[in-house]
């Protein structure tokens, strides 16, 4: 498959490029199937977060698939979640992922622990390589972008996914309306 060009990304092979990735990401990458299919892009780690990469790299938000990661507790169990969301909405915590994780509060996990327990850089946390407890929630609408733009584990790169493979991911349920 020729590597995909997203505004003035220049994407290059996935598995090529180590360095553009945290660790766990990379090693998420070395077993799934789709890996072929997946190019990495470097970008200046001070524009990481969405917007600031959208507008600096001329990349639609519409083609952005943000990660965020909630909790919530239910008999004094713990359960962790990563929601990924199109990039120009947001996450439903307060109803369909509360719902989902059959909790009766969700909040999003804090930045330390986030980054602690994913071993991934804060702004740069994706849904490949996550902890083996952590469910993923994919958002359905996310399956219909053609080259969603996603984190890559650190901030000073991206990962670009074919949408459909979103859906595909290790351990990932799909949700209609996760993302609002």
């Amino acid at each position: 498959m020729p590597l995909p060009r997203l505004g003035s990304l220049e994407s290059l092979p996935v598995l090529s490029h180590p360095d553009l990735r945290a660790a766990p990401v990379f090693a998420a990458l070395r077993d799934w199937p789709a890996a072929p299919d997946v190019a990495v892009v470097e970008i200046d780690p001070a524009l990481a977060d969405t917007a600031a990469m959208s507008e600096a790299y001329d990349v639609p938000m519409a083609w952005g698939a943000n990660c965020v990661v909630v909790m919530g507790r239910r008999e004094g169990q713990e359960r962790l979640a990563a929601c990924v969301v199109r990039a120009d909405t947001r996450a439903d915590v307060n109803n369909l992922v509360k719902r989902t994780l059959d909790v009766r509060k969700c909040s999003f996990l804090s930045m330390d622990r986030a980054v602690a327990e994913s071993g991934m850089e804060y702004g740069g946390i994706t849904p490949l390589g996550l902890p083996a407890g952590w469910r993923v929630l994919v958002d359905e609408a996310c399956l219909s972008i053609e080259t969603a733009v996603i984190g890559s584990g650190v901030r000073r790169s991206k990962l670009l996914v074919p949408g459909r493979l979103l859906g595909e991911l290790p351990g990932a349920e799909v949700l209609a309306g996760l993302g609002r």
